[in-house]
């Protein structure tokens, strides 16, 4: 039980954020969180030690956040992303994260925040995303170049008629 409760202290705000993420509602978050948690201490037997425990406890909240979607029926990725950074405040003047990041697609954006924000492995994100390592980093580029193009676009000088 004492093991159960440090595995708790340990992910309980990174699968609460991840699972937030997928749903856009802190309410649901917390429930599917708890789901994780105990899908996590039933099927704990069945864990195998070979693999890493991070990428597995991550796909358990992953298949759990797709889950409660499609009963749900909504549309996963919630706009109001930024209430998972530490610093929510802007790092450009009239431009916050969140405006940014609403203008990329949730495939891009899911790799970018679990590599930056949660620091996973390009290895640990294909494992819990269930895609080839190949297509995670094409994604992270490419979602790189999205936010490239955006910061450029949105920061160019204007030029005179």
């Amino acid at each position: 039980m004492e093991s159960f409760e440090v595995l708790v202290k340990k992910y309980l705000k990174p699968i609460y954020s991840f699972v937030y993420r997928y749903v856009g509602n802190s309410q649901d978050a917390e429930d599917i969180t708890q789901e994780t948690f105990v899908k996590v201490w039933k099927n704990l037997k069945k864990f195998n030690p070979q693999k890493s425990f991070k990428t597995w406890i991550f796909s358990i909240a992953k298949n759990s956040a797709i889950d409660f979607l499609r009963k749900k029926k909504t549309i996963p990725f919630s706009d109001e992303i930024i209430d998972t950074f530490a610093d929510p405040a802007p790092f450009i003047p009239e431009l916050s994260l969140s405006t940014i990041l609403e203008k990329i697609p949730s495939e891009y954006r899911m790799i970018l925040f679990l590599h930056y924000n949660d620091h996973f492995t390009f290895r640990e994100i294909a494992e819990v995303l269930e895609e080839s390592i190949n297509t995670i980093k094409s994604r992270h580029r490419r979602g790189l170049i999205m936010l490239k193009k955006i910061l450029f676009i949105k920061n160019a000088p204007k030029r005179a008629s």
